[in-house]
């Protein structure tokens, strides 16, 4: 079933649109299979106190309503996310490393080059998100840093969308030489007024 990760660069040949209902299928499934048992695990906890001090509800706010042993809940959400984060992870690092051994071992500079500008780009995005989702993670161990926890679930909505927005508009040529005429203008600017 992925063995699209194991030949990267064929991926228009072995991702068939059956191949994506099935990915696409099983990770619904399994998400939602785990996300069923942490919300039952919320549930069932009885609440002695109403305000969610997150501009956000999520699952570690709703466990701090509660008076109750919540040991369980947050095992079980930590193992959730080391599961979650810790299999993107793996793969991601697997195809890439798999994509750069391919890369190494070819002798077309043109498919080396598209290859790695798409890596890049898709790494700098990736760590982009999983940083700003590791710090929510950290942040919720350490009551102390509610107002940092706040601003950092607020920036986990933009910092990620604006970076995508940003790493993939400098693929595009037009846009990128735009940019350094910008830059060079302001160079220029910066140098005439000194």
């Amino acid at each position: 079933m992925f063995s699209f990760k194991l030949s990267p660069l064929r991926y228009a040949t072995i991702m068939t649109g059956r191949m994506v209902v099935t990915l696409s299928v099983s990770a619904w499934m399994a998400i939602f299979s785990l996300t069923f048992v942490l919300v039952a695990l919320s549930v069932r906890l009885s609440r002695c106190r109403r305000a969610v001090l997150n501009p956000f509800c999520d699952n570690p706010s709703l466990f701090k309503l509660s008076c109750e042993n919540l040991l369980v809940n947050n095992i079980y959400g930590l193992g959730y996310t080391v599961l979650g984060l810790g299999s993107s992870l793996c793969s991601v690092t697997l195809t890439y490393l798999k994509i750069a051994v391919v890369c190494l071992s070819s002798k077309s500079k043109s498919v080396n080059r598209k290859a790695l500008q798409t890596c890049a780009s898709h790494i700098a995005a990736y760590v982009t998100l999983l940083v700003s989702g590791f710090i929510i993670v950290i942040l919720h161990r350490f009551p102390h840093f509610s107002d940092h926890r706040k601003l950092a679930s607020i920036l986990l909505h933009v910092v990620p969308p604006s970076m995508n927005a940003v790493i993939y508009g400098l693929q595009i040529k037009a846009v990128r030489e735009k940019i350094m005429i910008i830059f060079k203008k302001n160079k220029l600017t910066v140098s005439l007024v000194k």
